[in-house]
């Protein structure tokens, strides 16, 4: 969160690069045909059992290693240099006027797969580090004279190896020698089972399929899920109720019949958030003057369920952090005026959390007495000023492994009605081995919600894979679908947004929009050109920076957004 006005925070400069680099040739995408049962595949070599033969990598950056791998016994792995994004290619023989479906497995860091010399348009696809084998996938059609195309893929400058395998380029014969024979439809899986519940989702897993190269989860009888692994999480589910599940197996070749359906019964409703509405508004209160409205807890209005303090302060013990009212800045606001308003608003129902980081937030938890001393301190603090819970806003990033710990150990602390919230930036929940979205699944048995800062994003990827620009519906609900679907409950997804111009430095949007982008994930109206593949009625609510910045531009942001989320269904 911003503290100057206007300014945007501080993050990763290459993370709207890469968007904005890529966001034509992802439209570029629409329309392109699809490859037939009979076609073939024309690359040579596609797993790498031949090692690089057939294949050219810039700078020697490839070479092919035994593990990881995808299928087979070998796999590439290119590792970008500072002035070199790894890019190994291959000429394939094709067929004028004809479509192919070009695909890849990837894992690792970026990588992208791409086709050029098509005669037409020239395609590429993309996606973030990945931690498991994750399937590429696009097409393109020939030219009139096109005979041969170049298929790469490649990383990006200075990021981490990436590891590909089972390169496909499925379509007409080109004539151009042997290629992989083409696959045919995998079995039906086998030891589907129901691995653990909770009171939103039922998590499965089954036998792996030889030959395929994903798997489709269904709901009685409708398709919930796909994964390239032998388990998922359904999510969004209602507590204690009991549903069907069945699973196939798919290919390029098609899919498998169902499994043997199995039942699985969500738990009762359990997990962080204390006696919040279903349906809830977060609202960021500046202890500082940036220009904005100047507040005292008692200011911020009705419409406002959780009400993040914004910031706690690094001490000089590691993980430790304090809590500093600027008395000076806020009018002479007292500490004993600020307990008794915190007390006010928790007596009306509210929540009042202290927000740990913001754009200069350094506060570093990154081993096992970092993690301890965090949790002590915030406990402290809730303690002391009447908080009841915390919200994590760090912004030069977290370790996964101990922010869980210190999260969990807080928790232990203060009980069931511990809130705890998130506010990643966009680039932090593109891929659930992202560490904030690692974090927050680690902990998503006790975690309240996921409010994603919307906006000083640039471009970012939807679900759907294209690219979308901030400041719209889609962008709003094509990057929350991501959250949706990668293991977040839609109870603990909420929208985070500025509360007017001047809140960031790019990325706002009207309370028109905000209110669509909620009609949108929660009833299937008022979407743009992308709408989910279903609903999801139990979405969180929304979030805004801040609500001294709402207040400037006359409560215009919690008038409109505030009655428009109590009110979803």
């Amino acid at each position: 969160m911003d503290r100057v006005s206007g300014m945007p925070r501080r993050r990763r400069t290459w993370a709207g690069a890469l968007a904005a680099v890529l966001a034509a040739s992802a439209l570029s995408l629409a329309g392109a045909g699809q490859a037939s049962a009979a076609d073939v595949n024309n690359t040579k070599n596609a797993g790498y059992e031949s090692g690089l033969s057939n294949w050219t990598c810039s700078a020697a950056s490839g070479a092919t290693v035994s593990s990881p791998v995808h299928g087979g016994a070998a796999a590439l792995k290119a590792t970008p240099a500072g002035q070199d994004n790894a890019r190994c290619s291959q000429t394939v023989a094709v067929k004028p006027n004809s479509s192919y479906t070009l695909s890849a497995w990837v894992q690792g860091g970026y990588a992208y797969l791409g086709a050029s010399g098509t005669g037409t348009t020239d395609v590429s696809t993309w996606t973030p580090d990945s931690s498991s084998w994750k399937q590429l996938t696009t097409s393109f059609t020939t030219g009139a004279n096109t005979t041969s195309v170049t298929v790469y893929t490649h990383g990006w400058y200075g990021q981490a190896a990436y590891f590909a395998d089972d390169v496909s380029v499925f379509g007409p014969d080109g004539g151009g020698g042997t290629g992989d024979p083409d696959p045919v439809v995998p079995a039906t899986p086998a030891g589907l089972n129901v691995a653990s519940t909770t009171s939103s989702s039922v998590s499965l897993a089954w036998n792996p399929v030889s030959g395929a190269s994903g798997y489709s989860v269904y709901r009685s009888g409708t398709k919930v899920a796909a994964v390239t692994g032998t388990s998922a999480t359904v999510t969004g589910l209602a507590a204690s109720t009991s549903y069907s599940f069945q699973v196939t197996a798919t290919n390029t070749a098609g899919e498998s019949a169902k499994s043997t359906a199995v039942t699985g019964t969500t738990k009762a409703s359990s997990g962080g958030g204390g006696n919040l509405p279903k349906h809830a508004v977060t609202g960021y209160w500046q202890n500082f003057n940036n220009g904005a409205a100047v507040q005292k807890i008692s200011d911020v209005p009705s419409q406002y369920d959780i009400i993040a303090v914004s910031f706690a302060d690094a001490t000089s013990t590691p993980g430790s952090v304090t809590f500093n009212l600027d008395s000076a800045g806020l009018g002479g606001y007292t500490v004993d005026q600020f307990k008794a308003d915190v007390q006010a608003k928790k007596a009306a129902g509210k929540k009042v959390i202290i927000s740990i980081g913001g754009e200069r937030g350094t506060v570093a938890v990154n081993d096992a007495a970092s993690a301890t001393n965090f949790a002590n301190s915030v406990y402290s603090l809730m303690q002391t000023y009447g908080f009841d819970g915390v919200d994590i806003d760090l912004e030069n990033g977290l370790n996964a492994t101990y922010m869980t710990q210190a999260l969990r150990s807080l928790s232990s602390k203060a009980g069931s009605s511990l809130i705890i919230t998130m506010a990643p930036q966009t680039i932090d929940m593109q891929s659930t081995s992202n560490t904030y979205f690692q974090t927050a699944l680690n902990i998503k048995d006790i975690l309240t919600v996921v409010n994603m800062q919307y906006y000083n994003s640039g471009s970012m990827l939807g679900c759907d894979g294209k690219v979308y620009s901030q400041g719209s519906v889609d962008f709003l609900t094509a990057l929350a679908c991501i959250q949706l679907e990668g293991g977040l409950a839609p109870s603990q997804v909420g929208l985070g947004v500025p509360a007017s111009t001047r809140g960031a430095g790019s990325g706002y949007v009207s309370p028109t929009i905000v209110n669509n982008a909620l009609d949108c994930l929660a009833k299937g109206t008022n979407c743009g050109s992308f709408k989910p593949s279903r609903t999801y009625p139990d979405l969180r609510g929304a979030m805004t920076w801040s609500t001294n910045w709402d207040a400037t531009a006359g409560n215009a942001w919690s008038n409109a957004v505030g009655p428009h989320v109590h009110a979803l269904p």
